[in-house]
């Protein structure tokens, strides 16, 4: 989309994130209550995945309150790691992961989440967008995490663009979350790189939702092609 301004545009999902009052989303919430520690987010962010926030929350705390470090949950069964995290999305799949990934933290970071994209990327169960949202939300590094609800919204509102020939931006649709992270840090300022996915998400879940979503009351409909939307409200 041609002239994009960003700061008025995070101005306006601000102010509707101020005035509808609305919750953090889990892993923020996790997050925030340990103090932003590594471990915790790391941990939240996979229980997180294709799961409602308030299964993730509630989740997390059952398995932080066992497991407040990797020593500490590789030390228990797997099996009670599984109990701990359900009803979360393919439970048992990810109390391998974790479980996986205590090991290596313990034998190759002395027990402690590496600042790394690289490192965190080589762990089981561990993809861009948990790797972000660790260095965002334990670290403080500038990182775009791109879920669902953020590559939906940029691709619907067509803020992803290329430069032509003639240097025209000329509107695009990315193929998948990875592409929509690349363009973003070409595109965004940083400063809004750690604030999109909170205000996106949370967007997403109420207002800009994957089906018939509400664009009768959408605060950034200046900003907004609507690319693929065939029903709204």
């Amino acid at each position: 989309m041609n002239n994009v301004k960003w700061d008025e545009l995070f101005s306006l999902l601000e102010k509707w994130c101020k005035d509808i009052r609305a919750e953090d989303p889990s892993v923020s919430t996790v997050a925030q209550y340990y103090r932003h520690d590594a471990w915790a987010v790391l941990a939240s962010t996979i229980i997180s995945l294709r799961t409602k926030d308030e299964v993730t929350i509630k989740a997390s705390k059952r398995l932080l309150d066992k497991a407040p470090s990797p020593a500490k949950l590789y030390a228990i069964k797997e099996t009670t790691i599984e109990k701990l995290i359900y009803p979360a999305g393919f439970y048992r799949n990810k109390a391998s992961s974790l479980k996986k990934i205590a090991k290596i933290l313990i034998e190759q970071y002395s027990g402690k989440v590496p600042a790394s994209m690289e490192a965190l990327l080589a762990m089981p169960g561990v993809g861009r967008k948990t790797a972000n949202l660790v260095l965002s939300e334990a670290f403080n590094i500038d990182a775009i995490c791109v879920d669902i609800h953020v590559h939906r919204i940029s691709n619907r509102c067509g803020w992803l663009y290329q430069l032509t020939a003639n240097c025209e931006p000329e509107n695009r649709i990315s193929n998948n979350p990875q592409e929509t992270e690349m363009i973003l840090r070409e595109i965004l300022p940083l400063k809004y790189w750690k604030r999109i996915n909170f205000l996106l998400v949370l967007y997403g879940q109420k207002i800009c939702r994957p089906v018939s979503p509400f664009c009768t009351c959408c605060v950034i409909k200046k900003y907004c092609l609507r690319n693929g939307v065939e029903r709204s409200r």
